[in-house]
């Protein structure tokens, strides 16, 4: 089990750390696409929206993409990986007001990570507090997981927010 934090210095950028060591970035190109870069260990990957309306988004390496998602009927995100020709799927969902958080399972059901927003009242920033299970820790491209559940984390919030207003 380890434990993650991820900050927000202004609603486009984020920084995980894991005891105030570096793991990754999240930087968003504006407020109101979902195009963004992942930056772990001096690799950088690009998340673009695809389609009309852009209800999939995908992860890419180059031109190589390494994962999809998307938003499926009930709310959940469904992730479909493509790591080292090895194709996994894992579910991104919410767990209600009362205890607010983000779940990450992989296809077996199994918890690998679970994330706490934290909105920052002041800033009005999201922050997050991540915590992932041993399976996941073992995982080869946890980092990459662990920067799109950012990202998916926001999707998240934002279609919520625009679904109220």
């Amino acid at each position: 089990m380890a434990e993650y934090q991820a900050k927000s210095d202004s609603s486009l950028s984020f920084e995980l750390t894991k005891n105030d060591k570096l793991i990754g970035k999240l930087a968003y190109k504006s407020w109101f696409k979902f195009s963004a870069e992942i930056e772990i260990l001096n690799s950088k990957y690009q998340i673009e929206p695809k389609g009309f309306w852009g209800t999939t988004v995908e992860l890419k390496d180059g031109g190589n993409v390494l994962m999809k998602f998307t938003m499926n009927w009930n709310g959940d995100i469904v992730i479909h990986t493509y790591f080292d020709n090895i194709e996994e799927d894992y579910i991104f969902k919410y767990r209600g007001i009362f205890k607010e958080s983000f779940v990450l399972t992989d296809q077996n059901g199994s918890e690998l990570l679970i994330m706490k927003p934290d909105l920052k009242w002041f800033s009005m920033n999201y922050e997050y507090n991540l915590t992932t299970s041993d399976i996941f820790e073992n995982l080869p491209h946890k980092g990459i997981l662990l920067m799109n559940s950012i990202h998916c984390a926001n999707y998240f919030m934002s279609m919520m927010m625009s679904g109220m207003g």
